[in-house]
């Protein structure tokens, strides 16, 4: 019964590009017609369990079977199986649209209650999950010039990883408007990459917070090598406690830290933001984004990669600071950015494979892949998104027109 469930799946989800699977008891079944843009990919399932684990739950039973190696991918990568079938089924495939069943609004509200207290605790425990597994993988998948563990920017397709990353802290850095002297807070400041290039290129003095301690120390590191350790400090504290300490900024950064501040604390967020920047102060938000309504959180990724995040859609994020009276000056939708920046992070982890698993093992490998190959085509050919959101208490906070953004943008590149 799971076999012929498998199958049908499987069939009716293939159709362009080939995928042959190879059973246990070695009788082997072709899906899908070869086509342009479709790899061509050959997997075999090393025991009869596979097609019930992936039937009974189809992300977390695949993605554990590829873990424990009863997936195995024979003459490709885990990119290439992803990519066949996510593009055979794309999020914006443009087909007729039916109004949502009672059941699919049932569910969706079952779903939206479920989604979890992202509290200070257990917020510093689930970044840890994360951030905390060691430097060094880091140091090996992410360009070596900032570190940057968020979607690039690729005005080109052709440059480099660390230029696309240095055209993304441009492009957000001009976003905040910045003058020397001003004092900047970075809320969810990686290994310091932003902090140490506004620093350097704007003059402008930044504090960073995060809630790794691997983070924290690597970044105070990096700030003393960069020579700007006067101009940038970093602290382990979260947002909240930060904000009831009354401090103050004329401008606030926060980059790729959103998704892990959970659905019930949004308006909590965007309050102690509002709280933390000055009357004409200016913030820049740069999040993964959900493209049409709210949803859930893979079971996968809320397992094995981010316990409690939450991918936000447009209308949550600005619903929530709506309220606080924050108003949205820009919106800028990022839509195939990610996905060329998570393919370089999968090439540079398949070309460091050795040097990772024996950081770790064959099972944490397989599951690192199978992460960012999910995650790339989920930008690609899924419904993911990156939003940047610029926001003022102010509506006299900024210049009437957009185009210092450009001309900030070509200076900072200059600098």
């Amino acid at each position: 019964m799971s076999r012929s469930l498998f199958n049908r799946f499987l069939a009716r989800t293939v159709k362009r590009g080939c995928l042959t699977v190879t059973y246990a008891d070695g009788t082997s079944t072709t899906f899908g017609q070869p086509a342009d843009g479709f790899p061509d990919v050959s997997i075999r399932l090393t025991d009869a369990r596979v097609p019930r684990d992936v039937v009974m739950d189809p992300r977390l039973g695949a993605g554990e079977a590829y873990m424990d190696g009863r997936i195995v991918v024979e003459n490709a990568g885990i990119m290439e199986l992803i990519q066949l079938l996510r593009r055979n089924q794309p999020w914006d495939k443009g087909e007729k649209l039916a109004s949502p069943t009672l059941r699919r609004r049932l569910l969706d509200r079952v779903r939206y209650a479920l989604r979890s207290v992202n509290k200070p605790g257990s917020s510093k425990r689930n970044v840890s999950h994360h951030y905390d597994v060691g430097n060094e993988l880091y140091r090996l998948m992410l360009d070596e010039e900032h570190m940057q563990y968020s979607c690039a920017y690729w005005p080109r397709e052709d440059m480099t990883l660390g230029e696309a990353q240095e055209a993304k802290l441009a492009h957000i850095a001009a976003k905040l408007a910045l003058q020397p002297g001003q004092r900047v807070l970075d809320i969810g400041c990686g290994w310091g990459g932003m902090a140490i290039f506004l620093a350097q290129r704007a003059g402008v003095e930044v504090h960073g917070i995060t809630l790794s301690e691997e983070q924290l120390k690597l970044a105070r590191e990096r700030a003393v090598e960069a020579g700007v350790a006067d101009k940038v400090s970093f602290e382990l504290i979260d947002y909240r406690d930060l904000a009831a300490r009354g401090d103050t900024f004329d401008r606030i950064v926060s980059v790729g830290m959103f998704e892990h501040v959970g659905t019930p604390q949004f308006e909590t967020f965007f309050r102690a933001c509002a709280n933390l920047m000055h009357d004409d102060g200016v913030m820049l938000v740069h999040t993964i984004g959900r493209m049409g309504t709210p949803g859930t959180t893979d079971a996968f990724t809320d397992k094995y990669i981010f316990p409690g995040g939450y991918i936000p859609a447009l209308s949550e994020t600005v619903a929530a600071s709506e309220k606080v009276r924050l108003i949205a000056t820009d919106v800028e939708t990022l839509r195939l950015h990610y996905n060329l920046t998570i393919q370089e992070w999968y090439r540079r982890s398949m070309a460091n494979r050795e040097a990772i698993i024996a950081m770790y093992d064959e099972r944490f490998f397989r599951m690192w892949t199978f992460y960012l190959a999910g995650a790339a085509t989920s930008f690609e050919s899924g419904k993911m998104c990156n939003y940047q959101i610029q926001y003022v208490r102010s509506r006299h906070a900024l210049l009437l027109t957009r185009t210092y953004i450009e001309e900030a943008e070509r200076s900072l590149l200059a600098s």
